[in-house]
């Protein structure tokens, strides 16, 4: 295990490797309605590959949650098909899909010791005990809890509780892993060494993986693909950094990124030049689009999207002038709290001497890296 999730000195890699069976998970239209007429999930169709780390992401609310607990069985589908392994398993139990769960809720039996809780679905399922003994063993090993294995839940920190609810998983090697925001009851430095971790695990064992969750940033750095949810509706499905510069829609690029794409609503003008006409003046977009797909939205209202870091104090030729409302330091990096009439902008500079709050601030775009939206429905306009 890395450093973060085992004790100082540690090796890296664990002599013995816990080898998953692997199975391809296809939803086909999955939808999920309650009865009181709610739509949870509108649809849902992906396949998550064998051995691959597929992330669901969306606010609270958006159906990702439901849509793991229908995978599990924990949830009837309303509609569509679910096939895991090549087998469709919607009237299939959960205890008979050849699935394991990990919750946000570590779940650990208290007066079971590590050995005990990490053995006792197999001791469940009837295993012989010499094959609780090796696979115990093996998982504690790649989880670097071979030193707790008599301890009590009781006498295990924050992460140790999570390895071991993870481990309890792993023991049973089951064709797909579900994990339900395993990490969010973790502090902030827990949590980045639990990623390494997931991530580390993942890659060790080559084993399926869904993982939910509603941080953007643990999507980000954790999925090989991620499925952006919102309302019950998938939004986008891609890898993480196609899904950074090539958002679908309004919503994606809102969602993923911190600090948050600056998006900026108006008129789109061709006048000396190509401008958008916001309520607090124009911004000036050059002679030419970064992409002639944009022209067809001259005099539409569209939505003008910009990262941080691609919005730059430029004294000389600027695109806008905004005034500074807040300066936040955070080490190799500036965040520039701005506001342009009554829209809200962040940009993200390399340490500088910079004005004081209060001061007007020109600002620049870099035009290859500008992304347009419809102003009505918050499509992407344009590749």
């Amino acid at each position: 295990m890395p450093a973060g999730l085992r004790s100082a000195g540690a090796a890296a890699e664990p002599a013995t490797a816990v080898e998953m069976p692997m199975a391809e998970v296809q939803l086909d239209r999955l939808r999920k309605v309650y009865p009181d007429g709610h739509l949870a999930v509108a649809g849902a169709s992906f396949t998550v590959a064998d051995g691959e780390l597929l992330v669901l992401v969306g606010p609270s609310g958006c159906g990702k949650t439901t849509l793991l607990r229908m995978i599990a069985g924990l949830e009837p589908i309303s509609d569509g098909t679910l096939r895991i392994g090549g087998r469709v398993v919607n009237e299939v139990a959960p205890k008979d899909r050849d699935i394991a769960m990990v919750f946000q809720n570590y779940a650990l039996y208290p007066h079971m010791t590590v050995a005990e809780n990490l053995g006792f679905g197999l001791k469940l399922r009837g295993r012989p005990r010499a094959e609780i003994a090796r696979k115990v063993a093996a998982v504690a090993e790649s989880l670097g809890l071979q030193s707790r294995l008599a301890a009590r839940p009781a006498a295990l920190s924050g992460g140790q509780r999570q390895r071991v609810a993870l481990g309890r998983a792993l023991v049973r090697e089951p064709q797909v892993f579900l994990l339900d925001e395993p990490l969010s009851n973790l502090d902030a430095k827990l949590r980045l060494s639990m990623r390494v971790e997931i991530a580390r695990l993942h890659r060790q064992l080559k084993a399926t993986m869904i993982y939910v969750t509603h941080d953007q940033i643990e999507a980000m750095t954790l999925g090989q693909r991620i499925v952006v949810l919102d309302g019950g509706v998938i939004q986008q499905i891609d890898t993480p950094m196609a899904l950074y510069d090539r958002p679908a829609n309004v919503f994606v690029a809102g969602f993923l990124g911190s600090p948050a794409m600056n998006l900026i609503h108006g008129t789109l003008r061709r006048h000396e030049g190509w401008r958008l006409a916001c309520a607090a003046g124009e911004l000036i977009l050059g002679q030419d689009l970064p992409d002639p797909a944009w022209a067809a939205s001259r005099d539409r209202e569209v939505v003008l999207g910009v990262r941080p870091e691609h919005l730059q104090p430029a004294p000389g030729g600027a695109a806008l002038q905004a005034r500074l409302e807040v300066v936040e330091p955070v080490g190799n990096e500036i965040f520039l709290n701005l506001r342009f009439g009554n829209q809200a902008l962040v940009a993200r500079v390399p340490p500088r001497t910079l004005p004081e709050p209060g001061s007007l601030v020109a600002l620049g775009l870099s035009p290859s890296h500008l992304h347009l939206f419809d102003g009505a429905g918050g499509a992407r306009i344009g590749g």
